[in-house]
């Protein structure tokens, strides 16, 4: 019988559960996911599906520890949500480390999801071998990770890199460059619901020259290069890494957010930072749960 050491992982999300036992020398062992729920249970409810997840994993494994990613805003030191948005109620509050390891009497780590996803892509993905990385996840919303030297850099309160929240001319960061902001533009300039759009078919319709389309790409990438020029300006990182379910489309949008990125960059700064995209995907947050706890531990 195999000697690693096995980890559970959990990356709580708003709208699934992503679930795992991680050999910290072969990869994932088993995964699975489930619908959070969290509009119907909220914080509760997703304790409860914790539990339930550990629960059947101790019937086969005995792990060194629990590593739990998790959407929201995170105290690490006390593995607890210190902020978490209406998508998901009765969270903000929630002890998660003091609760799983009084029940289950295992060492538990909590990092926030877009932390997790940044520290993946450090040690097995884009940014490997940086000094200074900016992780960005752009979906429903924009979250931003800082990795310097293997570690995520949280600020003074634990809400460094809070990038969403930036201002921008127009608006906040996530309210004009996000995934979400791009459907309903296009439904705008085309006079229809935007239940009837999402971006699979907005970046189909694109690359048959639908102008609309088109339009509000450019739009969003330009969006996008504006905000990472403004973060690269302070932080200067070797490496920018996109995350996220819209960059599905990094064949397309490679190009023009890195032309973006160019047009509000000194060159001397542009010429020292490269744009990727992330290689984790699914598994970045379980994943990068992993490397945190093995951080502490």
């Amino acid at each position: 019988m195999s000697s690693e050491k096995q980890y559970i992982c959990i990356d709580i999300g708003g709208t699934s559960i992503k679930y795992g036992i991680y050999g910290e020398n072969s990869a994932f062992l088993v995964t699975g996911e489930m619908a959070t729920q969290a509009q119907e249970s909220g914080g509760p409810g997703i304790m409860d599906k914790a539990h339930a997840i550990i629960t059947e994993f101790l019937k086969e494994y005995k792990p060194a520890g629990i590593c739990i990613s998790t959407a929201g805003m995170v105290d690490c030191e006390k593995g607890m949500i210190t902020h978490a948005s209406p998508l998901i109620p009765n969270y903000t509050g929630t002890r998660i480390k003091e609760i799983l390891e009084r029940d289950f009497c295992l060492s538990c780590e909590v990092e926030n999801d877009v932390n997790c996803a940044g520290l993946a892509e450090y040690y097995a993905g884009a940014s490997k071998g940086s000094r200074i990385s900016l992780c960005l996840t752009i979906g429903t919303g924009i979250g931003g990770a800082i990795i310097i030297d293997g570690s995520v850099f949280h600020g003074s309160s634990g809400s460094g890199c809070e990038v969403g929240y930036m201002h921008l001319p127009g608006g906040e960061f996530q309210d004009m460059g996000a995934s979400s902001i791009l459907v309903k533009k296009v439904a705008a300039y085309k006079g229809v619901s935007p239940q009837s759009l999402n971006g699979k078919v907005i970046f189909h319709m694109a690359r048959n020259n639908d102008p609309d389309c088109i339009r509000a790409i450019e739009e969003m990438a330009d969006v996008l290069g504006m905000g990472i020029a403004n973060i690269c300006y302070v932080i200067n990182p070797e490496v920018v890494v996109l995350g996220g379910g819209i960059m599905a489309q990094r064949e397309y949008l490679y190009g023009p957010i890195r032309t973006a990125m160019d047009k509000y960059l000194i060159p001397t700064v542009a010429s020292h930072t490269q744009l990727k995209f992330a290689e984790n995907q699914n598994q970045a947050g379980m994943l990068g749960a992993y490397y945190h706890f093995r951080n502490i531990h």
